[in-house]
């Protein structure tokens, strides 16, 4: 009887204290990754816009050098994150800021648009999806 109640007892803990732990967890992962500075998610934008990256956990340096964490942004428009390790292609969509830029003017045709922040290291190869954030714009 006793050790049914321990049980009970500790399996209720457990399930109390489990959405706390994922709180923390969540907290944990704010302190590193990319995020818009501007525009923000769902923002409608006319015109050439102002984009700005920001990034937390690594360090932005410019593209050439592989130094542990560092890196550079990459911007990648109506496109998802790269996979890890793999080359970002540098193309009219897959946007290179390999001097280690923080923010760029932009325009885009009138709809609906996604925004995909992408960090790389010095060779550009992605950092992966816990270094990618995309948001929506609307261009008017």
């Amino acid at each position: 009887m006793v050790k049914q109640w321990s049980f009970t007892i500790c399996a209720a803990l457990a399930l109390a204290v489990l959405p706390l732990a994922g709180v923390a967890v969540a907290q944990a992962g704010e302190a590193h990754g990319l995020a818009f500075e501007t525009p923000d998610n769902g923002a409608a934008v006319k015109g050439e816009f102002k984009v700005e990256m920001e990034i937390n956990g690594m360090k932005v340096h410019k593209a050439g050098d592989i130094i542990e964490g560092t890196g550079h942004h990459h911007l990648i428009i109506d496109g998802d994150c790269i996979a890890k390790g793999q080359v970002v292609p540098k193309d009219a969509t897959h946007l290179h800021f390999g001097k280690g830029q923080t923010e760029t003017m932009l325009e885009l045709m009138p709809g609906s648009h996604t925004l995909t922040l992408q960090f790389a290291n010095g060779h550009h190869q992605s950092y992966g999806r816990e270094w990618c954030t995309t948001i929506h714009v609307i261009a008017k």
